[in-house]
C-alpha cells in the first residue's frame, strides 16, 4: 500500500490522486469518480470533494493509497 502525507486535517479526493500519480488532472478524477472507479475505505465514492482525513484509504485500479 502506497502513502502520501498531507499537511493539513484533510486532503479532497480529486486532489489526493492527483498527488498519489493515478491521474494527470482534476477532470480526469472528476470523471473516474463519477464512473464509480475509485474507492474509499472500500465504498464506492461518487463526490470528487470526498474530504480524507489521515488514516482514511482509496483506491483505484488495484493501487491502495493511505493518506497520512
Amino acid at each position: 500500500m502506497e502513502t502520501i502525507a498531507i499537511k493539513d486535517d484533510f486532503i479532497k479526493l480529486g486532489q489526493a490522486m492527483k498527488l498519489a500519480g493515478l491521474v494527470d488532472s482534476g477532470v480526469e478524477a472528476k470523471l473516474l469518480i463519477q464512473e464509480g472507479q475509485v474507492k474509499v475505505n472500500g465504498e464506492t465514492e461518487y463526490q470528487r470533494g470526498k474530504k480524507l482525513h489521515p488514516g482514511d484509504c482509496f483506491s483505484f485500479q488495484g493501487r491502495e493509497v493511505q493518506i497520512k
